[in-house]
């Protein structure tokens, strides 16, 4: 059974509506896995190591990836691939093929596999990027890992002591 109810608003758009929800709480009692991800499976071909590779920074500068994530998010870049080889060949293609029976006259016209192969990869990515937040109405059911921050060297850049202070 899917989730229930409407979708949820962003909790800007609710506070720009002077909403009374959008200043409530995430709830206390949700577990939080353990932060970061690892380098991806190796397993994958190169177009879902790229997704990977975006997605997991992405995802774990939002502080919704941990490293129990590792299993949906590389069938995500799996999917991604498997949808961009299909768009790919339909881009290369078109839609369809003439059908010609044994004399070489047109019978008709039929649509490539990849099409139907296509949406529903499309729809399956889509079904799991709202388990992690890649859509804004989605972003309002996810729940986000509180993430300590330790300076980088940006920080340290920023921080140091001016000249004059020196």
């Amino acid at each position: 059974m899917g989730t229930r109810g409407p979708t949820p608003l962003p909790h800007a758009v609710l506070a720009a509506r002077g909403s009374w929800r959008a200043s409530l709480a995430r709830d206390e009692r949700t577990p939080v896995p353990e932060p970061g991800i690892d380098d991806p499976p190796e397993w994958l071909d190169d177009e879902a190591r790229g997704a990977w590779n975006d997605l997991s920074a992405r995802l774990q500068a939002m502080g919704v990836l941990g490293t129990i994530d590792w299993h949906a998010l590389a069938l995500y870049c799996q999917l991604w691939s498997r949808w961009r080889q299909a768009e790919e060949f339909l881009a290369r293609h078109g839609d369809s093929y003439i059908v010609r029976d044994n004399r070489g006259e047109v019978r008709g016209v039929k649509l490539y596999p990849q099409v139907k192969l296509a949406g529903q990869l499309a729809e399956q990515l889509t079904r799991l990027g709202r388990e992690f937040g890649l859509s804004p109405s989605a972003r309002t059911r996810v729940q986000t890992i509180p993430m300590p921050r330790t300076p980088g060297r940006l920080d340290q850049f920023l921080n140091r002591p001016s000249r004059e202070e020196t």
